[in-house]
């Protein structure tokens, strides 16, 4: 697939732009806090309808504007797309070809976008919740019905914690009965993201551990495994995790009473990442995990592709810079000629690979962006 263009207003700093792309490589070159990295959050909003930097929509609207709104046309093999976000105070409004859709989780998935920025360094060396959300991003986007499905579970972790608080106060028959409806109603949206996280990561390990053994010239082996907060093998199926997450909330539901929250589920759970059986946050080089993390963004690229049968675009986000000439390497030879590219960076001297020198360019400047010749 294929970004051919993309309209912002009122969108961070950007009043207004109108911008077309290369199918292949384009660069925004420009100094720091100029909007490079504006553009790029754009092109993951159009996608995920979410920044990747905030939590707080409203921190992607213009100063002193009330909307932003962010239009793009992709190419598919199905055919073209008109996809549009709409971001207010009142929500946001997600469009495809000029329809409007009655959830965001029926519009996710229409755009397939893998981000790669310094930051993504924390995956490997971050706390759970960055991993947590690295996961939640990825699998939404090729199997929409979980970020539905996610939504509903936090909705019912938010109900069984405030239940679990008055449990403090108040221990009477009927809060006791509604804790065990909650806790079954709680388990059958747990075990269904928790089986869906497992066989991604098989899959993201099928394709990480070759990536990552070649970036390494041979020295090193990469294995991802699920830490769960309810034991579950990651052969398990459906049945036995229900019955695992039956037993663990059994066991534990006095010591949440008296904590006042929920102690086991999806929320708690973990991705640890393992180098010649070593684990690479605690025991990695700095080298390891930037490998590591680099090995995952590729293998992200190729799980997409299997998936929905094309190549999602990539977005690097003054990344290059953080990697040596051998990482770069990799990583420009793994996307030249098949995956739809993006680079921020403030210049390309340095940089001799084919990939940039033939990519378009533009120049961002104070939220104004050029196509260069």
């Amino acid at each position: 697939m294929h970004l051919n263009s993309i309209q912002l207003t009122n969108y961070r700093n950007y009043k207004k732009a109108d911008i077309s792309f290369d199918h292949h490589v384009n660069v925004f070159l420009g100094e720091n806090a100029q909007g490079k990295t504006n553009m790029m959050e754009a092109i993951y909003t159009l996608a995920m309808t979410k920044g990747h930097r905030t939590q707080k929509d409203k921190e992607l609207i213009r100063w002193d504007e009330k909307y932003a709104k962010i239009k793009g046309t992709v190419e598919k093999k199905s055919g073209p797309l008109s996809l549009e976000i709409v971001i207010s105070e009142q929500g946001k409004k997600a469009k495809l070809n000029s329809l409007e859709q009655r959830k965001l989780s029926d519009y996710v998935g229409a755009l397939n976008v893998v981000m790669f920025a310094p930051e993504d360094l924390n995956i490997v060396k971050g706390n759970p919740g960055v991993r947590r959300r690295f996961l939640d991003m990825e699998i939404g986007q090729i199997q929409p019905v979980y970020i539905h499905d996610l939504g509903q579970y936090q909705k019912m972790l938010q109900q069984r914690n405030a239940l679990l608080k008055d449990l403090q106060r108040m221990k009477e028959n009927e809060r006791f009965i509604m804790l065990e409806i909650l806790t079954g109603n709680l388990i059958e949206l747990a075990v269904k993201i928790v089986e869906r996280r497992l066989k991604f990561i098989g899959k993201l390990q099928e394709w990480a551990a070759p990536i990552h053994h070649k970036i390494s010239q041979g020295e090193e082996v990469l294995k991802l495994r699920y830490l769960p907060s309810v034991e579950v093998s990651e052969q398990a199926n459906l049945s036995k995790i229900i019955e695992a997450y039956e037993l663990k909330f059994d066991k534990i539901k006095d010591r949440e009473i008296e904590r006042g929250m929920t102690l086991a589920g999806p929320h708690r759970d973990d991705l640890s990442f393992y180098v010649n059986g070593k684990d690479v946050q605690t025991f990695g080089s700095q080298g390891q995990q930037r490998t590591t993390a680099l090995s995952v963004k590729l293998a992200e690229i190729e799980c997409m592709k299997e998936e929905v049968g094309e190549y999602p675009l990539l977005l690097l986000d003054d990344v290059l810079s953080e990697l040596d000439d051998n990482r770069q390497s990799h990583l420009l030879n793994a996307i030249q000629g098949k995956v739809q590219t993006f680079v921020t960076t403030t210049s390309v001297s340095g940089i001799y690979h084919d990939t940039l020198q033939k990519a378009a360019r533009y120049k961002v400047v104070q939220g104004e962006i050029y196509k260069m010749e």
